[in-house]
């Protein structure tokens, strides 16, 4: 047997030769997960879950446990009852349980989206900068992305969406599914509520989701657009208990919409796609939900604290109804994250120049971000216009 060269390929040459042509060169979805003091990149909330739900939970796994032999419950219904009366209670908005569909986190409902409403020869249209999972899914599952235009275009600080904008690019191209996020990700800014009703009527080949994963930190008299449902059949609104629930280690997602939709989204689901711990976990933390969201009135007066601080050492923040901020005025984004991690304080870069993006921790982690940005400021803020501008002669 010769111990020479051969001519055999590689594993990776294998593999990039079978993958999709489509998938080749793309890198993976997640942001870096390092073991530092202050993690301040992926919007989780800070607090752990209350004991007293801990307690109540592992005492309904219990049962979960012992049968764990059968499978869930398919149309996991008590969940849904769980999840139409929190809504109610939040929103003061009435659905039945027709009307919602649950995944493991919002990402897998998103994906039933596009699976049941994109595909080949189909446009998903979103408006960037957004969630960056949106393109993602719609073009790993053969749908034809198009990044719609914010104002950012011409302001770098700025990143509104009006109705007349999203509407011109709606008709434009005629898509097929229409990502809106309010509160949007990563600029935190909730959506002017006419934009819905806009799109809606512009884009009648649509279905139109509205991604609230952020609505319960949104400031008051934010309206939600759950409030359209009974009047347009095409829309969709996404929610997620990872955020103001503190439960991002539970996956659990979900949408509300018409119940003829819902069914639809059946044609492409998993079998048993929620398992039953999860489904109990869910449930336990919507009946303690008071308790579980008594933290998001703290978080957002961080979130409140990061703005107004950032304000005065010249940084652009964004008004944000979310728990997070994307502030600007940076002269090196990149510069600046990696000072903050010097520092032991991990952000996250969205990719938008002179930006940079930070959850609003406890006030411990709070604190830290705002001194390490103290201390960093003279050399990685930009000075303002009228800072910049000559003296007179």
């Amino acid at each position: 047997m010769s111990d020479g060269p051969t001519d055999r390929p590689s594993a990776a040459d294998e593999v990039q030769r079978l993958l999709r042509p489509d998938l080749r060169g793309r890198t993976p979805y997640g942001a870096p997960q390092l073991d530092v003091p202050v993690r301040l990149n992926t919007n989780e909330n800070s607090y752990p879950v209350p004991q007293v739900v801990v307690d109540a939970v592992v005492e309904a796994l219990a049962d979960d446990v012992a049968s764990l032999n059968r499978y869930p419950d398919r149309e996991f219904t008590d969940l849904r009852k769980a999840l139409t009366a929190y809504l109610e209670k939040q929103s003061g908005v009435s659905v039945t349980p027709e009307q919602v569909w649950a995944g493991n986190g919002s990402n897998e409902v998103l994906s039933h989206i596009v699976q049941a409403f994109g595909g080949h020869g189909r446009v998903a249209l979103g408006f960037t900068p957004s969630y960056s999972m949106h393109p993602i899914i719609s073009e790993t599952h053969g749908t034809t992305w198009v990044d719609g235009l914010r104002s950012a275009a011409t302001d770098p600080d700025a990143f509104d969406l009006t109705a007349e904008s999203a509407a011109q690019q709606a008709r434009a191209h005629d898509p097929s599914i229409v990502f809106l996020c309010s509160p949007n990700n990563p600029t935190g800014t909730a959506l002017p509520f006419e934009v819905i009703g806009a799109v809606l009527e512009a884009a009648p080949n649509a279905v139109v989701v509205v991604d609230e994963a952020y609505a319960e930190f949104a400031r008051p008299g934010t309206r939600t657009a759950l409030t359209l449902l009974a009047e347009h059949p095409r829309l969709v609104v996404t929610r997620t208990m990872s955020k103001a629930f503190a439960f991002a280690g539970g996956r659990l997602g979900y949408l509300v919409a018409a119940p003829e939709l819902v069914d639809a989204l059946r044609l492409v689901r998993l079998p048993y796609h929620l398992s039953s711990p999860t489904q109990t976990i869910a449930r336990i933390a919507l009946e303690h939900a008071d308790v579980m969201l008594g933290t998001v009135e703290v978080i957002k007066h961080q979130r409140d604290r990061i703005v107004d601080r950032l304000t005065e050492l010249g940084a652009r923040p964004v008004a944000s109804d979310s728990n997070f901020v994307l502030f600007g005025g940076l002269r090196d984004e990149k510069a600046t994250w990696d000072a903050l991690l010097d520092e032991g304080v991990l952000v996250r870069d969205m990719g938008i120049a002179h930006h940079l993006r930070v959850t609003a921790g406890d006030a411990h982690e709070t604190t830290a971000f705002l001194e390490a940005m103290t201390r960093l400021a003279p050399a990685h803020i930009l000075p303002s216009s009228a800072d910049r501008q000559e003296p007179p002669a």
